[in-house]
């Protein structure tokens, strides 16, 4: 799926709980739970993501001309955001991942859902991912 396909299929899973807050909380923290178990090994002080109040792990690996993410966080809510981006950026070219824009963020009434510093800390997530895809297109 395109990043635009899978932006769009989370606009409409959020839709579905309308303007109740707590559900999409619940859900996100849910989407979080599913994220694939990240080696202990790739925990390391080199893949934490700077500007996170919560501890945030992404791994980038590079196969076939495709960049791939391991997440993991500390918190439930922030790995629920991570799982997003994980589930959007994933598996695209570092080309891709660099021009994607993540107009699901404001679709989905995410500012409403998490305070300013989880804002920062998302930025921060999207920064980091969005760097290491630019520098692998500079190789």
């Amino acid at each position: 799926m395109t990043s635009t396909e899978i932006q769009n299929e989370i606009i409409e899973d959020f839709s579905l709980f309308e303007e109740d807050m707590e559900s999409k909380l619940f859900y996100l923290m849910d989407l979080g739970k599913k994220l694939p178990e990240m080696p202990l090994e790739h925990k390391t002080e080199e893949f934490i993501v700077k500007g996170c109040q919560s501890k945030v792990w992404l791994y980038p690996f590079k196969q076939d001309g495709k960049l791939f993410f391991e997440a993991d966080s500390n918190t439930e809510i922030t790995k629920g955001l991570v799982s997003l981006l994980v589930k959007i950026l994933s598996g695209k070219t570092p080309s891709e991942i660099v021009e994607t824009d993540l107009y699901f963020i404001e679709k989905i009434g995410m500012n409403h859902m998490i305070g300013s510093q989880r804002s920062n800390g998302f930025a921060s997530m999207i920064k980091q991912m969005k760097m290491y895809a630019f520098a692998l297109t500079q190789k």
